[in-house]
């Protein structure tokens, strides 16, 4: 019965096995059971052990144990190559390294190539183990009065002795705070005007809308863009361009970012007079780089020269196969505007509303250089109130609740004659141009005007706000902060030390001593808004670069290289061309008497008005082809000295010809 059960029993077994999987027959030395991954697996948890005889000797080491002959104390051989990958220098080479590098290190000109081959911690005063200071504790306070038993040591002053006391003040003070609180909620609801004055309004909460651009997601956009990029592009408005710069951004990357290139561009300069502009490059470029750029498909200004720029930074990091080039800065001052006419082309949303980029974005200008457009920031700063943040651009005029809030400031910033230009609403007074309306006064008029009514006809001044707003950051309103004033004491120490280095012939030296600058001719910029009065000034001749921009390049950056011609210049003398010298010695003729004509025109005091630059597309290029006889141009000229040469003549013409 026991084996029936048994066999009854092992024959599902059996029949399971069987169906499942093929039987495998055992065979000695041979594995059927364990593929490779578990033997590995196996050898490592049975080779850690060691190999012992009867007695407990170990006859074979484990895979990492250690030997008799090993645990003995050795000595290693030295050897030379250890100090191969040193390099000992002495201190006054120290010195210069760190003297030489330390003025170029932080200089916004000048760039240093593979900083990661270069020690730069010995340029750290602060990363330099041997100049910091250890800390004396004796030089503070001396060891009698800190320790020993004389120590002279602080306690707090507390009016009471024991913690029963303690607790008592506490509930005391406690007590009091409670009663005020009372207090003042019963004034509240009495209607006492200095309770209600105290109290908390919704003017003092921060809405949502004024903290667009101060969001971790932007910010890490930003950071990401930093990040990614070789050179930082800082693009800054031309109506305010120390009010859109980031400060704790430039001041984030000189820290921690210095290796990378920062450029200042001025965007929007032709809604600013030429003067401001000059004015603000002559002010900025001390600091960073700075260039002058006005983003249109078709009159734009300064691509040229920022594309060179770029090709030049491209050429400094011949070691890599691309840059690229961040672009940051506020909201709607033209960002991706910017890489629109870099890129003779639509390959960023635009719109004249701020918020339009929402994420970051590679952009391929060339082969060798890389465009990353960034949204805008906003730095928080506790300077900057809500009415200020809406002027700069930063929020959008449709989603403001109260638009009608920020119009008295903006009519204080800006002259009533441009707004009376600008909407065609007459002055209160004509012979006093520069009294302007009360906000309310204003608003109701230009509704009046514009049609913008309510019921019962009373204008509707959110509406007209909004209107106005949407001008202002458009750039239609006439507007610009006045750029910062050299003081008078500065130019005079310029001046005078420019006089001296000439009388001394160190000219050429203070020269190169100058901060470099991008050369610009920046009166070709088209003007979309005049101005009058003061702001309506020349511009400065000594900031105007001599030399003329393409500002219609293609993406590529190709600039004409046609030569300006120079100003104020007449026909030239024969003294211009050959200078006069010793004729018996050098051999070169004497210059002929010179013409009436030209005696006349060089003592006439009135100057030569400048020529318009020639174009290509205009008149064509004249040279000896143009007017020469090629591929029997004159053939009938030809045909006819052939025939009064007579027949001797063309005899002797074959003759040449064959020879």
């Amino acid at each position: 019965m026991v084996s029936t059960k048994a066999s009854s029993s092992s024959a599902p077994g059996k029949s399971r096995s069987s169906g499942s999987q093929p039987s495998l027959k055992k065979v000695k030395g041979e594995n059927f059971y364990r593929n490779a991954k578990q033997v590995k697996r196996l050898k490592m948890l049975t080779g850690g052990k060691p190999v012992r005889d009867r007695d407990g000797k170990i006859i074979e080491a484990a895979e990492f144990q250690k030997g008799e002959d090993e645990t003995k104390p050795g000595r290693v051989q030295p050897d030379r190559r250890w100090f191969g990958n040193t390099r000992v220098i002495s201190q006054t080479a120290l010195d210069h390294f760190r003297t030489s590098l330390q003025s170029r290190q932080n200089d916004p000109y000048s760039v240093l190539l593979r900083r990661n081959k270069l020690p730069m911690q010995l340029l750290d005063d602060a990363a330099n183990p041997s100049l910091r200071k250890r800390p004396h504790i004796v030089e503070t306070e001396s060891f009698s009065e800190t320790f020993g038993p004389k120590a002279q040591r602080k306690r707090p002053r507390l009016d009471v002795g024991t913690f029963e006391e303690l607790s008592k003040l506490g509930a005391a003070a406690a007590d009091v705070a409670h009663d005020a609180a009372v207090s003042a909620s019963m004034a509240i609801a009495a209607g006492d005007p200095a309770a209600l004055a105290a109290e908390l309004t919704h003017a003092d909460y921060i809405e949502p809308i004024y903290a667009k651009g101060t969001s971790r997601r932007i910010y890490g956009e930003l950071y990401k863009v930093i990040d990614s990029s070789d050179v930082v592009l800082h693009i800054l408005d031309a109506r305010d361009p120390l009010g859109t710069m980031c400060e704790s951004v430039l001041e984030f990357i000189r820290k921690e970012k210095a290796h990378k290139q920062v450029v200042l561009v001025i965007n929007k300069c032709d809604l600013v007079p030429n003067w401001v502009t000059a004015r603000y490059i002559q002010h900025l470029t001390p600091r960073y780089p700075t260039i002058a750029f006005h983003a249109s498909p078709n009159h734009s200004f300064g691509k040229g020269s920022l594309i060179q720029l770029l090709r030049q930074f491209s050429q400094l990091h011949s070691d890599k196969k691309q840059i690229s080039v961040g672009f940051i800065g506020y909201p709607n001052v033209g960002k991706s505007s910017v890489i629109n006419t870099l890129k003779s082309g639509k390959v960023c949303r635009v719109a004249p509303i701020p918020g339009e980029t929402k994420v970051w974005q590679y952009i391929t200008l060339t082969r060798r250089i890389y465009l990353i457009d960034c949204p805008g920031i906003v730095p928080a700063s506790a300077h900057d109130s809500q009415t200020a943040i809406v002027l700069k651009g930063v929020v959008r005029v449709e989603a403001l609740s109260t638009p009608s809030d920020h119009i008295s400031e903006l009519m204080t910033r800006v002259k009533p004659l441009y707004l009376a230009r600008t909407y065609g609403v007459p002055l209160p007074e004509k012979d006093a141009p520069t009294r302007g309306w009360e906000a309310e006064e204003f608003l109701d008029t230009l509704g009046r005007m514009k049609g913008r009514l309510l019921k019962g006809g009373e204008p509707d001044r959110e509406g007209v706000s909004k209107i106005v707003l949407s001008d202002w950051v458009r750039g239609r309103i006439p507007y610009f902060v006045a750029p910062p004033e050299r003081p008078e004491a500065l130019n005079e120490r310029e001046a005078k030390a420019r006089a001296v280095a000439e009388k001394k012939g160190k000219g050429k030296e203070q020269e190169e001593k100058r901060v470099p600058g991008v050369k610009q001719n920046l009166r070709s910029i088209m003007q979309k808004n005049s101005f009058v009065g003061e702001d309506a000034r020349p511009l400065e001749e000594e900031v105007v670069g001599a030399e003329e921009e393409d500002a219609e390049g293609d993406a590529e950056g190709e600039q004409s290289s046609e030569p300006e011609e120079a100003d104020g210049q007449g026909d030239l003398a024969w003294g211009d061309v050959f200078p006069e010298d010793d004729s018996a010695s050098t051999g070169r003729p004497t210059a002929p008497e010179s013409q009436p004509d030209a005696d006349a025109d060089a003592d006439s005091d009135t100057p030569a008005a400048k020529q318009p630059r020639m174009k290509t597309n205009k008149k064509k290029a004249e040279n000896f082809y143009s007017g020469a006889n090629v591929k029997n141009k004159n053939r009938a000229k030809g045909a006819l000295l052939k025939s009064l040469q007579g027949k001797k003549g063309a005899k002797d013409t074959e003759k040449r010809r064959k020879r």
